[in-house]
């Protein structure tokens, strides 16, 4: 084993992968205006991490890495995400509305001192890349932890192919806070996949997949 090998170690973590839909078209409108909009968001949102025992890996643009060590406690974290970012955009036209797509794995993760690495992470960018604007995806193995433990509307989505990815995930949609509905997911993967992936290799650094 080498020095860098010894450095890095293994854990099972709920991994939160969230950007914000339509940044980019959001930009090309009004730079100074999107960003002061994103800024002011950030300052609520990020905060919800630390309360919900998680920790921010990285928030890279427009985007937000998290890992917690309850997957319940991540759920719960990005549902009330969702609300507020909801009640922050009401009377806000529909063009410059920010609406986070949040995606959320539970696997095993490899981390040294500063980063986490693995499939567990590429799992969570994927689910956030198909995830409706407002919307939260999560897989079976966080349904399985999460679904008895909280009030919500869960809709099945079924076998899900994540580009790079394996194994077809279970994929599941959480209805927001309003009881309406649950977002389902972009169609279809392949196209929606492309535009989200590269937020995501943004956020994840070295343990973004090979394209």
């Amino acid at each position: 084993m080498t020095d860098d090998d010894s450095s890095m170690k293994r854990r099972l973590a709920a991994i939160l992968a969230a950007d914000i839909a339509g940044y980019s078209r959001l930009m090309g409108k009004d730079e100074a205006a999107t960003v002061r909009d994103l800024k002011g968001h950030q300052a609520v949102i990020l905060p919800l991490v630390g309360r919900y025992g998680g920790r921010i890996i990285d928030t890279a643009g427009d985007g937000i890495l998290a890992e917690f060590p309850s997957v319940i406690n991540a759920t719960e974290c990005a549902v009330e995400i969702q609300s507020i970012m909801a009640a922050r955009n009401e009377g806000v036209p529909e063009s410059r509305r920010m609406q986070f797509r949040i995606g959320i794995n539970l696997g095993d993760i490899i981390h040294d001192e500063t980063r986490i690495y693995g499939d567990g992470i590429n799992v969570a960018a994927r689910l956030e890349g198909i995830a409706e604007p407002g919307g939260i995806c999560i897989s079976r193995q966080v349904f399985d932890q999460v679904s008895r433990a909280l009030k919500a509307n869960f809709q099945a989505l079924g076998p899900r192919t994540l580009k790079n990815i394996a194994q077809p995930v279970d994929v599941f949609a959480i209805a927001p806070a309003d009881g309406g509905a649950a977002p389902g997911v972009t169609a279809p993967m392949p196209s929606t996949s492309r535009r989200r992936f590269a937020s995501a290799r943004r956020l994840m650094g070295s343990s973004s997949p090979t394209r």
